[in-house]
């Protein structure tokens, strides 16, 4: 260990120590459990809008909404038994959140793509938006030569274009149009 307080190889601020492990895998578990709760909330607050039927005394809803509210209180109690944890450790080094940013950086690339994915399908259809989909994110995991791009292509246009077709032609599923259709 230098004076500086990192060892050779690893940029300063990064979590080295044990306890500096367990605070940040504390404050990931967080945050990743919040997301998911408020996600969760989301889908329960659309499971009410599902039509009643009349012949399922609880309605359709029923079943999505008991799933989602068990699935909520289980990343609450995520969140209590990972907020205590956090709570009996100490802070942590300057730069470390960033450190860790910067090596996850890749799988917020994907995550990103992912939600303008889900947010475009409604607007350019599903052939379109996996196709923009899939080309970006075969690019940003690392996609550079020609031969890789010729690759990213030809994956892109039997994933997007190839999967509506069978399910339009063969399975009589249509997935999203483009709004312009």
């Amino acid at each position: 260990m230098s004076a500086s307080g990192s060892t050779a190889g690893r940029p300063q601020g990064a979590a080295g120590t044990g306890n500096d492990r367990r605070r940040a895998q504390a404050m990931g578990h967080i945050a990743f459990n919040t997301a998911l709760a408020v996600g969760f909330g989301l889908l329960y607050w659309r499971a009410e809008s599902l039509p009643s039927s009349m012949w399922e005394p609880l309605g359709s809803g029923s079943f999505p909404k008991l799933t989602l509210g068990g699935l909520i209180c289980f990343n609450l109690a995520i969140i209590v038994q990972q907020t205590r944890r956090l709570i009996a450790t100490s802070a942590l080094p300057n730069g470390a959140i960033r450190a860790w940013l910067w090596s996850h950086r890749l799988a917020f690339v994907v995550l990103a793509l992912f939600a303008a994915y889900v947010l475009a399908m409604p607007w350019v259809g599903f052939m379109w938006a996996s196709l923009a989909f899939l080309a970006a994110t075969q690019m940003a995991l690392g996609a550079r030569s020609r031969r890789a791009l010729i690759a990213v292509a030809v994956i892109s246009l039997i994933f997007s274009f190839g999967i509506a077709l069978l399910f339009g032609d063969v399975f009589n599923i249509m997935l999203p149009p483009p709004f312009w259709q």
